[in-house]
């Protein structure tokens, strides 16, 4: 997440040690309850293989990924030591209409509007190689809910198991409002991150076959 590299240590106190303030209030004050811990794809980050499954190992590359790497360990302890019901769903990139203009997908989106209204006149972006597995926000919050039903705790990757640059993103939100992102969308090394991640593909076939879970809601149509 470009935004932690600006903040790194407000994000470790809300992405990292918010998770543990919940558990121990979960473990002092309701030990029965049932909690969902919303792990990232940004944790593997420098992925040591493709896809990335629950036995990937982790190495972040934002000090986002690493905070969510404490919250999701610290999920496990908890639940390991203390027998509560926590569960983490590694979920690989989601969006929808409350999505933020910070992310690259409404920045893309919004921008592609923009200039074909005549509000905008350009569009600059960091790395448009970047590949990511893009899926729809209520098709997650499903396989979140999913998760809290089964009999026993598990932490599960979701995600589509397609994956898509950001350029292919340019160029499907360009071609909806019939404009060529060659004219308007310039790259820009300010937007480059420290360190980037370079290609996340999940593998969800835990999801599939232990929760039944599948994605209705793809990128293109086309995607299987």
């Amino acid at each position: 997440m470009p935004a932690s590299w600006l903040l790194p240590v407000l994000t470790g106190e809300f992405t990292a040690l918010g998770v543990t303030r919940l558990l121990e209030a979960v473990r002092l004050h309701c030990p029965g309850a049932r909690f969902y811990q919303s792990s990232s794809s940004e944790m593997f980050g420098e992925a040591h293989e493709t896809p990335q499954s629950e036995r990937t190992p982790f190495h972040p590359r934002s000090p986002y990924g690493v905070a969510k790497i404490y919250g999701h360990w610290i999920t496990v302890n908890y639940r390991e030591s203390y027998d509560i019901f926590a569960v983490s769903g590694i979920l690989f990139n989601h969006e929808s209409p409350r999505r933020g203009r910070e992310f690259v997908t409404r920045k893309v989106t919004h921008g592609a509007a923009a200039i074909k209204l005549g509000l905008q006149a350009e569009l600059r972006l960091g790395n448009l190689e970047a590949r990511r597995d893009w899926g729809h926000a209520k098709d997650y919050v499903r396989a979140m809910w999913m998760m809290l039903q089964q009999p026993e705790p598990r932490d599960f990757v979701i995600g589509t198991s397609v994956t898509h640059s950001v350029k292919q993103l340019v160029d499907v939100a360009f071609a909806h409002v019939d404009l060529d992102p060659t004219d308007y969308v310039i790259q820009d090394p300010r937007f480059m991150r420290p360190a980037d991640v370079d290609h996340l593909l999940a593998d969800a076939t835990l999801a599939r076959d232990a929760l039944g879970w599948t994605p209705p809601n793809r990128f293109r149509r086309d995607d299987q």
